[in-house]
């Protein structure tokens, strides 16, 4: 198993290579994590650690959340995330946990959560085409029709909008 860091997207730019290329890239802030709790087979019937990603104050976590953290006297953090491993002995409680892990070329798996949209409409959520603008239509962002007819009077499941009409209006 390996061990992962934490870390949030700052934005995009751009790189270019030998031939002038540009190549858009994600500029990412990866840690420093903190190990927050060290697990072993013999206290939890597992190996792994714990660890926690960006500081904040403590009046930003509920208390179960702070007497966690105060076991391993870590500062408050917002994320926790557990890896398990083969053997834990080799890390301890309060070890920061960098990018200068990883070497140069090396491959990673990256996993992202999107940013919500909330209540958002069908354009937006579901890139769907808008109504005619013009001629008194009051159809401009509204989803249209998405079922097959009064025969099967259901939509179909994998369409992207499975709310019935009336609901909407």
């Amino acid at each position: 198993m390996f061990v992962g860091i934490l870390g949030t997207k700052l934005g995009m730019t751009q790189v270019f290579d030998e031939a002038g290329k540009a190549i858009p890239v994600t500029v990412i802030q990866a840690g420093p994590c903190t190990i927050t709790q060290v697990k072993t087979a013999q206290t939890d019937g597992y190996s792994a650690i714990q660890v926690g990603f960006k500081e904040v104050s403590q009046k930003a976590l509920n208390k179960p959340e702070l007497g966690h953290l105060a076991k391993s006297n870590c500062v408050p953090v917002r994320h926790l995330h557990e890896y398990r491993l083969d053997n834990s002995g080799e890390f301890e409680l309060g070890q920061q946990i960098t990018v200068e892990r990883f070497s140069p070329g090396q491959s990673v798996d990256v996993v992202g959560t999107s940013i919500g949209r909330g209540f958002a409409g069908y354009q937006k959520r579901h890139n769907f085409k808008r109504g005619p603008m013009a001629h008194g239509s009051k159809n401009h962002r509204l989803p249209g029709s998405t079922g097959a007819g009064t025969t099967p009077g259901r939509v179909y499941p994998g369409k992207k909008w499975q709310v019935a009409w009336e609901v909407v209006r």
